[in-house]
Parts: C-alpha cells; sequence; structure tokens
C-alpha cells in the first residue's frame, strides 16, 4: 500500500475448499482485525456459505481468477473470460459487487495482463510477503515458521498473503492456527492492521 503509516494488511487467498474459514473469522471478529478475502469463481459456486460468512463478518471480497490457472499459458481473450467469469461468480455467491481488485494466481504477472486486468475495471493487488502457510507441515512449515515470514515482512503498507482451505482437503490450516499469534505480534511491533478497502478513498 503507497503509504508510511504503520499499517499492514491481512490477505486471505480461498481456491480450495472452506476449511479454516470458521476459524479465520472467528479469530478476526476477536481481535478486530479487517482482512480481504481474494476468492476464485469455482471456489464461491462450491463455498457460497463461506463466501457469505465472509461479508456477513463485514471483510473484503475480490477475485483471484475463476479457475487458478497460470494465466500466461492463456490467450488474451481467454484471460479476459477468466476475470469476468469470476466476477458474475462473486457476484451471485455474496449477492453484491466485490471489491474491483484482482489477484493473480501464483501472482504471474505481465504488463500487458496487467494492463488487460486493468482495462476491465480492476487493480491488480499482489502481495509482499506469503507465509507460505499452504504447504502445511508436510511441506516442512510450523505456526511458527508462518508468523516468521509474515513478520520479516512488516513494513509501512505491508500486504501479507495467507490461504484458506487445503489443497488435499486434509490437515490442519497453519495460517489459521497462527493468526491469534501474528495479529498480537504485528501490533506488539506498533503497526496497526489496515482495510485493504482504504485503498478506495485514501
Amino acid at each position: 500500500m503507497p503509504t508510511r503509516r504503520h499499517v499492514v494488511a491481512l490477505t486471505f487467498n480461498a481456491a480450495w475448499n472452506e476449511q479454516g474459514v470458521g476459524e479465520v473469522l472467528k479469530v478476526l471478529d476477536r481481535y478486530d482485525a479487517p482482512a480481504t478475502f481474494f476468492l476464485t469463481g469455482q471456489f464461491a459456486e462450491r463455498h457460497s456459505d463461506a463466501a457469505r460468512a465472509m461479508v456477513a463478518a463485514g471483510h473484503g471480497i475480490a477475485s483471484h481468477s475463476y479457475s487458478h490457472p497460470h494465466m500466461e499459458q492463456l490467450d488474451c481473450q481467454a484471460r479476459q473470460l477468466e476475470v469476468l467469469r469470476a466476477d458474475r461468480a462473486l457476484r451471485k455467491a455474496i449477492g453484491e459487487p466485490p471489491l474491483p481488485f484482482f489477484r493473480f494466481p501464483y501472482g504471474d504477472t505481465t504488463p500487458q495482463e496487467i494492463a488487460e486486468v486493468n482495462a476491465l475495471g480492476f487493480a491488480d493487488i499482489e502481495w509482499t510477503d506469503d507465509t507460505n502457510g499452504y504447504l502445511g507441515t508436510a511441506g516442512g512449515m510450523t505456526t511458527q515458521k508462518v508468523v516468521a515470514r509474515a513478520l520479516r515482512a512488516v513494513a509501512p503498507g505491508a500486504i501479507i498473503q495467507m490461504h484458506v482451505g487445503t489443497p488435499q482437503g486434509t490437515g490442519g490450516v497453519l495460517d489459521a492456527e497462527a493468526l491469534p499469534q501474528l495479529i498480537e505480534s504485528i501490533r506488539a511491533r506498533g503497526y496497526r492492521i489496515s482495510d485493504l478497502r482504504s485503498l478506495l478513498t485514501d
């Protein structure tokens, strides 16, 4: 985020299943912390209850494409379809327009692809660092490593990327488990957790 203020934003990608969503929402509510959830269109279709719960809890919803492809492997028309189809799915799931933000799958972007997304009315929102919590314990991650990776990104305007759900549909969601300690540690450093929606008004 373009600021010198001591603020960071928490974001969660959702492309697999709803595992961990309830826990994350409870923690965010307990700490009165805002977050933005970047959903794929397929997630919104399959887990509309989870998407609506995010909105009901007061958090922002934005697009993470429809099917989470490698965008560079698609032609311009197919990339546009991914963006527009995701937007339709999110609108149907949550009953209102999502934020005009788009996060590219895998963070794979090119100036041309960003320009295409911008032309459709969306701003590309990526991240300062990813916790890698989605790798799970099988991928060598722990809650302490999740927190450490997030804290190394803390700086004015940092955007931290996390995930809900699990790629294989099994195991715990480390980002959900680490979230209380992460929020407390961020605030202990004198930082406030900011809502990405402030980018629309600042």
